[in-house]
């Protein structure tokens, strides 16, 4: 994959930029002027340039507009400390793929970038000519999991509003996806708004559009997401960010089925299904004023919970192996093994960014790997010298043998020994975990 180019005039920042998306798995270069990026656009192809918009010799706008001039199909990618909504309709007018605001936070920028570089934008029609909608595969056999997509498919057919909630990274945009797919809209407009990524003000025209004229720098009739999604779907990504002045008037949108275009005379009828995702606990923000108590249960009509990975582990070894397809793949590797040893300690980490940090991992370990097998120190040189950092008891001087006995003697223990729940358990096969009770066994250790 070409590398991504960072344009920024502060030395802290390009850092912190290269250091981000390095650890996501990315090629980055780090220039400090518009000329300098230029020159370095001129030289090789790039996946994405993401440049700031103050900036000294050139700033980002007028980078923008020659690298349109120059390489029209690199997307670029806008960030400022200043933003306006003014600043930002005029950076999307001029061709930029996305506009966020600083400080953002890192998992706001990986989102954005993925999209950017992946050409996979939220708001693709099927079949569109802006973008593509992918169908996605949900993958799971966690029993648990199985049940929440029945229960998502069960509710796709209706009109009814879905509250999808979940930490970071557990797959809530797919299940938003998964659902529009199965329903009578699915060959309508699926469109994704991130409600933490825009300002109060740019959000509102995001949403609800905006007439020629409404403000300095409104120089066309721009249609917002709610109209875009006519007739489809529409999902507002994090909708616990969105500020209170806007919940009350997207209250009225779901209330009504018509909106308000910012400048606009009379009000538009809209039939967009909509689909709610967030990772705070919206109860907890009403409960704080941060959140509006009618609007909460006006999105509340069907609530799904996606458990952390760290709940579903059988899940695990199906999502490296997943995952490894799809990146040897996309970067032209030959891996085709994965140790048994790389799904066992990859099974006992905590996932704290469940999914998506999974599947980061497993990208740059497919990046590291010269041979056609993933082995252990392919993960440690990402920091999963964590692999296997959930300590487990044994006595001092005690061998990895002697661990991974214990630990699965304890696991088979408090299984009643079902082999079957056992092996999903540790996330490794049943031929792995019979294997290993034999090996325990000639021994002379007793196994239950």
């Amino acid at each position: 994959m070409n590398p991504i180019l960072v344009v920024d005039d502060e030395f802290e920042m390009r850092a912190a930029l290269k250091e981000v998306l390095s650890r996501d798995g990315y090629d980055v270069e780090a220039v400090s002027s518009g000329p300098d990026a230029l020159k370095k656009v001129h030289e090789r192809p790039f996946a994405l340039l993401i440049t700031d918009v103050k900036m000294p010799r050139m700033n980002g706008l007028e980078l923008l507009r020659e690298v349109r001039r120059q390489a029209p199909a690199l997307p670029v990618l806008m960030m400022t400390a200043y933003g306006t909504i003014e600043d930002a309709v005029e950076a999307m007018r001029e061709g930029a793929r996305d506009y966020v605001l600083k400080p953002f936070t890192r998992e706001m920028l990986t989102t954005v970038v993925r999209r950017a570089v992946e050409g996979d934008r939220p708001d693709a029609v099927p079949g569109g000519g802006n973008g593509r909608f992918r169908r996605r595969e949900f993958v799971t056999q966690d029993p648990g999991m199985q049940k929440i997509l029945a229960r998502a498919k069960s509710v796709a057919p209706s009109r009814a509003t879905v509250l999808i909630t979940g930490e970071s990274g557990t797959g809530k945009e797919l299940l938003a996806a998964f659902i529009h797919e199965n329903s009578p809209r699915r060959d309508k407009p699926f469109v994704a708004v991130n409600c933490a990524a825009l300002p109060e003000g740019l959000l509102e025209s995001e949403l609800f559009g905006h007439e020629r004229g409404a403000f300095t720098g409104a120089v066309a009739r721009h249609v917002g997401k709610f109209e875009r999604a006519n007739g489809g779907t529409l999902l507002l990504d994090e909708i616990g960010e969105m500020p209170l002045v806007l919940q009350s008037k997207l209250l009225r949108v779901l209330q009504e089925s018509e909106i308000d275009r910012v400048g606009a005379q009379a009000t538009t009828p809209v039939d967009a299904r909509v689909i709610a995702t967030t990772n705070r606990d919206l109860g907890r923000e009403v409960a704080e004023g941060r959140f509006r108590e009618d609007l909460f249960y006006r999105i509340n009509v069907f609530p799904i919970e996606i458990p952390p990975l760290r709940e579903r582990r059988a899940d695990i070894p199906l999502l490296v192996r997943h995952f490894v397809k799809k990146h040897v793949l996309r970067h032209g590797k030959q891996i085709d093994h994965v140790q048994e040893d790389v799904l066992f300690l990859l099974s006992q980490e905590s996932w704290r960014g469940n999914v998506r940090e999974i599947e980061n991992a497993v990208e740059r370990a497919v990046l590291l790997a010269e041979g056609r097998e993933l082995l252990p120190a392919h993960f440690a040189a990402d920091g999963v010298a964590r692999l296997g950092a959930k300590p487990v008891q044994g006595k001092a001087g005690n061998s990895v043998w002697e661990m991974e006995r214990d630990l699965i003697l304890k696991t088979l223990e408090e299984m009643g020994g079902n082999r079957t729940h056992a092996a999903a358990r540790l996330g490794i096969s049943l031929r792995t975990l019979r294997n290993k009770i034999r090996e325990y066994r000639d021994a002379g250790y007793p196994v239950p």
